[in-house]
C-alpha cells in the first residue's frame, strides 16, 4: 500500500496542530477493531472522542487506551495465538517478553469495555485466541501525547460479548457500526483511515485472515508517514 503526497501531508499537518512538546517518548497502547462480519458488507465499531481530550478530540477511532500496569494481572480463558506473540515482539523493547505481549491485548479489550459498555460473557475471563495482530503505529516526535499503538482484530462471532449495554462513555461517544465499505462518511484520524483500509484488504484477499501474517507498522522519519512491515 503506497503513501500518497497528500496523506504526508496530512499526517504532518495533523502533527502541527498539536501543541508541540519535545521529549515525549512513546507509551504502550493498545486499540481493537471490532468487526462484524454476518451480513455482505462488514461493519467496524468506531466512537467519537469528545472535544474536551487533549489527544484526537472530537475524531471518530477505535475502542483503544494505554496499557496499564494492571493488565498484566488480567484474567484470560485462552491465551493468543503463538504467531500473534511472535510478532507483536517483533520490533518491541528489549525485556517486554510474552506476558507484555499478551497485556497488550488484555488492555485492548479492557479498554473496549470501558469505553463502550460492551461485557465479556465468560466468567469476566477474556479469550484471546481468535484476536488477529494487523498494524502498529507509533505517534509522532511533537505531539502533545504519544503512543505505541498495537491494533488488534476481533470479529464479533468468534468473541464472547455482551453487547447489549453498548452505548456512549465518558471516552467515547456516537458510537456506531461503521460500513467498511464507505471510509468518507467519518472524520478520522489519518492513521484510523489507513489501518481500516489495511484491514479491508485483508479482509478481501481472506475474509477469515491468518495469524500471522506481515504486519503493517506506521512510524515518523524526518516528519514523513513511513510504512514498513513486521
Amino acid at each position: 500500500m503506497k503513501i500518497s503526497p497528500e496523506e504526508t501531508t496530512a499526517f504532518a499537518a495533523t502533527r502541527e496542530k498539536s501543541t508541540h512538546v519535545a521529549g515525549v517518548r512513546p507509551r504502550d497502547a493498545a486499540s481493537i477493531l471490532l468487526v462484524d462480519r454476518s451480513s455482505n458488507t462488514p461493519k467496524v465499531l468506531v466512537g467519537r472522542r469528545g472535544s474536551g481530550h487533549v489527544f484526537m478530540p472530537d475524531l471518530y477511532v477505535f475502542p483503544g487506551g494505554r496499557r496499564d500496569p494492571r493488565d498484566h494481572a488480567l484474567p484470560y480463558r485462552s491465551d493468543l495465538h503463538p504467531l500473534v506473540i511472535e510478532k507483536l515482539l517483533v520490533g518491541s523493547r528489549s525485556g517486554m517478553g510474552v506476558k507484555g505481549a499478551r497485556a497488550l491485548a488484555l488492555a485492548a479489550i479492557r479498554e473496549l469495555c470501558e469505553e463502550t459498555g460492551a461485557a465479556i460473557i465468560d466468567a469476566l475471563a477474556a479469550d484471546l485466541s481468535m484476536l488477529r495482530y494487523v498494524a502498529r503505529a507509533i505517534t509522532p516526535p511533537g505531539s502533545v501525547r504519544r503512543f505505541d499503538t498495537r491494533f488488534f482484530l476481533g470479529f464479533l462471532d468468534e468473541m464472547s460479548l455482551d453487547l447489549s449495554n453498548l452505548g456512549d462513555s465518558s471516552e467515547l461517544v456516537d458510537l456506531r457500526w461503521l460500513d467498511m465499505a464507505d471510509l468518507s462518511s467519518l472524520n478520522m484520524p489519518l492513521i484510523t483511515r489507513k489501518v481500516l483500509s489495511e484491514v479491508k484488504e485483508l479482509m478481501a484477499a481472506d475474509p477469515s485472515p491468518s495469524f500471522g501474517g506481515p504486519v503493517p507498522f506506521y512510524s515518523a522519519r524526518h516528519g514523513q508517514l513511513v510504512r514498513t512491515r513486521l
